[in-house]
């Protein structure tokens, strides 16, 4: 059974009497990768400080390795705890001296440093810089920096607060990479909070969703990306197609959904009468034909009213007249299909992809 690195436990905090965090219950075991997602505003920042025992909250308790909190032991567990922020924290020094910082702190001699501090300048492709002043580094170089001197300590808890935001999209996609292999590599326990949905589903293996300071739902990263528990989640994971319906039967196998004259089949079994809110992700229509229709495959044909070009993606909005459906549809793809503004196109998605919620479902799920 994984060991408990973390437990937080009634946690309130109030800023000028209104509260910017509530949370029942929060834990977290070895060899977690968590992600909290959330909106700019949700408290992100605010519960990765209370983690760090950066900041006290006004009620609860925060156990960091099976040990109570407190002020008089805060110093001695923080120690065993690296943070990385989203400004990296670099004094006016060489990269080999920032890089060096938490090993120097904890008093290890200078030979015992250099050992440990080389194979991670190394591994974050940051050797060939040891010797420059941090002043001279690029946004990538010098969160890079920020991250090798956190795992130099060896901390047995990683807390990052989105690490990777400030930096220009080329820096951050590398680095990405680099930080995703070095953690798996490592099986090293921790937590980031980022707004990123892409960052937080490579990274984590579980993810929670944050919202006005309430853990709206927890889980494995497939539950909160493709099966959310709420629209407010569905909306904050990136599931762009929510529509509203009622239940009007169940066969055994499927329920049948009215969603503005359209029949939707969904798996599972709901009432007759229920309000429910259908949920497909954008990833999941597909523009390929299908000569077998009926219950589990949807076919409709929209006129596209919106063409918002990417790299990868191409991001379609269709008009159906009674809703609208948005596809993101791969970019060689789209280019065979020859797509354009204005045109009718055919599209479809298999019943197994769309998910239901009933429409006043509030279900927050907290995991001890």
């Amino acid at each position: 059974m994984a060991e408990t690195l973390l437990a937080l436990r009634g946690i309130v905090v109030r800023y000028d009497g209104n509260t910017a965090l509530q949370l029942p219950s929060l834990v977290v075991q070895s060899g977690d990768v968590l992600a909290i997602l959330g909106p700019n505003g949700a408290g992100k920042s605010t519960l990765l400080r209370v983690m760090a025992l950066l900041q006290r909250p006004d009620e609860g308790t925060v156990e960091l390795f099976g040990i109570d909190a407190q002020p008089t032991n805060s110093l001695k567990l923080r120690r065993r705890v690296a943070a990385v922020f989203q400004n990296p924290l670099l004094l006016n020094e060489s990269v080999y001296d920032n890089a060096a910082l938490g090993l120097r702190l904890r008093g290890m001699g200078r030979r015992d440093i250099e050992r440990q501090i080389t194979p991670w300048l190394e591994r974050f492709a940051i050797g060939h810089l040891a010797n420059r002043a941090v002043r001279s580094l690029s946004g990538g170089e010098a969160q890079r920096t920020s991250l090798a001197r956190a795992f130099a300590v060896e901390p047995e808890l990683l807390l990052l607060d989105e690490p990777f935001a400030a930096l220009d999209p080329v820096s951050r996609a590398t680095l990405l990479r680099d930080f995703q292999a070095i953690l798996r590599a490592t099986k090293t326990t921790a937590v980031l909070v980022t707004h990123d949905r892409q960052e937080g589903f490579s990274l984590a293996d579980r993810i929670g969703v944050l919202k006005d300071g309430r853990l709206l739902q927890l889980g494995a990263r497939e539950e909160i990306f493709f099966q959310p528990a709420s629209e407010s989640v569905a909306a904050i994971v990136g599931v762009e197609n929510r529509f509203k319906g009622e239940v009007a039967a169940f066969d055994g196998e499927f329920s049948m959904i009215v969603v503005d004259g359209i029949k939707l089949f969904a798996r599972g079994r709901w009432s007759a009468g229920a309000k429910v809110v259908v949920c497909i992700r954008p990833e999941e229509i597909s523009f390929a034909p299908r000569q077998c229709r009926g219950q589990g495959w949807h076919q409709f044909t929209g006129k596209i009213v919106d063409i918002a070009a990417g790299i990868d993606d191409y991001r379609m909005t269709l008009n159906c007249g009674s809703c609208r459906w948005v596809a993101l549809l791969p970019r060689r793809q789209f280019k065979a299909l020859g797509l354009a503004l204005g045109d009718e196109a055919v599209f479809g998605c298999d019943a197994a992809a769309l998910h239901v919620i009933g429409a006043d479902e509030i279900r927050q799920r907290f995991c001890d």
